[in-house]
């Protein structure tokens, strides 16, 4: 077990803050609820399901028909986080929650929404692609049912977390590793979907593609997320002028505001440095560390301190 793993102090917890796990969690129930109570509405005025099929949820999941697509684009954002039967939802909050804490754990609090919107936005496009561009769909394409819900974004999640940390301990007195728990979910995922629904398929397929580069690139140094941070970020600067996010160039970051004089040497690994940076690692994630904080933990996990 790596050092982060080991040493793992401060945790993101749910009802914390600006947690992103929480806001996902959010938008998913509230859109049931509004969605639930539309349907109530409907068949109190002697209306159908298929009537509010049609109407409503048609219109906020991804259609297979690129026409009918063209009029209605936003569809690619919102049917991640559509869901009508209460027990998909369920399974989607709890699935969620799962990765979602994980990789929180393992990358900070920035990094859950975009690989989240990541996911799902590529598992929709492929889907429209796969049932447009394959000539056996295609034929058939106005009987393929639109995609809607959280799955091709879960598969994202759920991949970019294993590709992080595969040997990560979800129940450390089981030894259950983070692999098999992925393992069951895409089984499970992939079986319900059933084998005529080629297009929903490749949609998760996708999506576990999109976390694993995603994550991938994380390792590299290169966070594709940023851009939405300092989007927010930019928003955030028009309401709260008085609390401005100023970039700090890392000259400045790094030696003209350190708090230790420079090159000053620690001659001990302690307990409190290890504490620090495993704050800055989940506030801001690992790639925010210098190449100094990182050899320290490498020095630390050797010592096993």
């Amino acid at each position: 077990m790596s050092l982060l793993q080991k040493n793992s102090r401060k945790k993101i917890h749910l009802g914390q803050d600006g947690n992103s796990l929480l806001l996902l969690i959010i938008i998913n129930v509230i859109i049931y609820v509004i969605l639930s109570f539309v349907n109530i509405i409907y068949l109190t005025n002697n209306s159908t399901e298929d009537v509010f099929r049609a109407q409503v949820l048609s219109r906020l999941s991804v259609p297979a028909q690129p026409e009918v697509f063209a009029l209605r684009p936003w569809t690619l954002l919102v049917y991640m986080f559509t869901h009508f039967s209460i027990w998909e939802l369920i399974s989607t909050l709890l699935w969620l929650w799962s990765f979602g804490h994980i990789l929180q754990d393992l990358t900070g609090n920035r990094k859950l929404v975009p690989v989240y919107l990541y996911g799902g936005f590529a598992g929709s496009v492929f889907f429209l692609l796969t049932v447009n561009l394959v000539p056996s769909l295609h034929a058939n394409v106005n009987s393929v049912y639109p995609l809607m819900g959280a799955g091709p974004a879960l598969m994202g999640v759920a991949i970019a977390a294993t590709t992080l940390a595969p040997r990560y301990r979800i129940f450390p007195m089981i030894n259950i590793p983070l692999w098999a728990l992925t393992v069951l979910f895409v089984l499970i995922r992939v079986g319900t979907v059933g084998y005529g629904n080629i297009g929903h398929i490749a949609a998760l397929v996708t999506g576990g593609l999109m976390g694993f580069v995603f994550a991938w690139q994380l390792q590299k140094g290169n966070d594709w997320g940023q851009w939405m941070t300092n989007f927010i970020n930019w928003i955030d600067d028009l309401f709260n002028p008085e609390k401005k996010h100023v970039h700090t160039p890392p000259k400045n970051q790094l030696f003209y505001k350190a708090n230790q004089k420079p090159f000053e040497k620690t001659p001990h690994v302690t307990q409190q440095r290890i504490d620090d940076l495993l704050d800055k690692i989940h506030n801001k994630g690992y790639p925010s560390l210098t190449e100094e904080e990182k050899e320290f933990l490498k020095k630390a996990s050797s010592e096993e301190f």
